[in-house]
């Protein structure tokens, strides 16, 4: 007795895996591409209603600090220290959720080990 497999399966072998093999390429070349793109943008995030901006870029390199001078107060260096802190966390989170939105745009939510 033979094994039967369901409706649309069997029958093209190695056309089936040559086209999952292409339909694969395709989106790792996708997400490379929008890797790349992703890496190249910049992101910026402020705190302490725009007294601290931080700019960072897709790769999470930080590229500029902005303090405004009024914050600059020398017996209180811990709230400065405080307001960098949560503006460069926010830019990178900005980043880091945006390339994860277009990763799973592009493989449809498909978690493949090494794509990305």
């Amino acid at each position: 007795m033979k094994a039967r497999l369901p409706k649309g399966y069997g029958g093209g072998g190695t056309n089936n895996i040559q086209q999952l093999a292409r339909q694969a390429q395709k989106i790792q070349d996708d997400m490379e591409a929008a890797s790349a793109e992703l890496e190249a943008k910049e992101y910026e995030a402020a705190a302490g209603g725009g007294a601290v901006k931080i700019t960072v870029t897709g790769k999470m390199e930080l590229t500029k600090v902005e303090i405004q001078p009024e914050v600059v107060d020398p017996d209180d260096v811990e709230m400065l220290s405080d307001l960098v802190m949560a503006a460069a966390n926010e830019a990178l989170r900005t980043a880091a959720k945006e390339k994860e939105e277009k990763m799973d745009s592009i493989s449809s939510g498909l978690n493949i080990p090494g794509m990305f």
